[in-house]
């Protein structure tokens, strides 16, 4: 798949698949006429990329765990990484369900005034 198709697939900028490869994260083969060409793969990968970013994970600990999270196969020291980010996880959902039920509370007060 080139760059262009890779990207509208998965949803993201042709930059993005770039920035990728710069940091280790995707890999492609080059044409002759020197265009990225990716493996079939490719666009679950970058959906798992996309994922491990909107988690809050780094780039570094992407690079660390894509492997495991994309084959399914993980090291002692990837588990308990892993564990270590769910953990983390865990804790940025109870945040935000507070700041959204506090959100929640003062909306209903604001409907109650304005009756």
């Amino acid at each position: 798949m080139r760059i262009g198709e890779v990207a509208a697939a998965a949803g993201v900028s042709p930059r993005a698949l770039r920035y990728y490869e710069e940091h280790g994260l995707l890999s492609s083969q080059r044409s002759p006429r020197g265009q990225r060409q990716y493996g079939e793969d490719a666009v679950e990968r970058v959906r798992w990329i996309q994922a491990l970013f909107a988690a809050g994970l780094s780039s570094k600990a992407v690079v660390e765990l894509l492997p495991c999270v994309h084959t399914g196969f993980a090291t002692n020291a990837m588990v308990e990484r892993l564990e270590e980010e769910r953990t983390r996880i865990d804790a940025q959902i109870r945040d935000l369900c507070a700041t959204r039920d506090r959100l929640g509370a003062i909306i209903a007060a604001a409907h109650d005034h304005h009756r």
